[in-house]
């Protein structure tokens, strides 16, 4: 039997690879900081709210912050790191085939925008030296890193 490939998709996936810590990710990186509005936008139970926050935060991908409304205690709020800044490409490519593929009858229910101009944003894969991929993988090949080298 075979090894399974070393692949850092399953890697990243170990971290981000399940439903609340996606839908948590969507809403840190839309603004959404505090835990209870991250509950009410995902629907999360606390339960399972509170492992993914915690989850995430130990992995590196968000950070807690403190903040104290006026005569009540501190409480923390959710900021993404610069490695979970980087994600945001991940859920809008996700959100995009998501549009093209299982949006009904009605259409896409959130349209991504540029904020300076408000042009819609797309997900694109473009090589190092700026070559244009189609969005369906053909033009992608694997090369595996060669282990005996170096």
């Amino acid at each position: 039997m075979d090894t399974p490939r070393a692949c850092s998709v399953a890697r990243s996936l170990e971290i981000v690879g399940e439903r609340w810590s996606l839908l948590v990710l969507r809403e840190v990186l839309l603004g959404v900081r505090r835990f209870a509005d991250i509950q009410r936008h995902t629907g999360a139970p606390r339960a399972v709210l509170t492992q993914r926050l915690r989850r995430l935060v130990d992995a590196g991908i968000l950070e807690r912050r403190d903040y104290r409304p006026d005569g009540e205690r501190t409480r923390q709020e959710y900021h993404p790191t610069p490695a979970g800044r980087e994600l945001q490409p991940v859920l809008v490519a996700l959100m995009q085939w998501g549009d093209r593929h299982l949006a009904g009858p009605d259409g896409p229910p959130v349209r991504m925008e540029h904020h300076d101009c408000g042009g819609a944003v797309h997900a694109h894969l473009v090589c190092e030296h700026g070559h244009a991929l189609p969005g369906d993988g053909r033009g992608l090949r694997a090369v595996p890193r060669d282990v005996g080298a170096g």
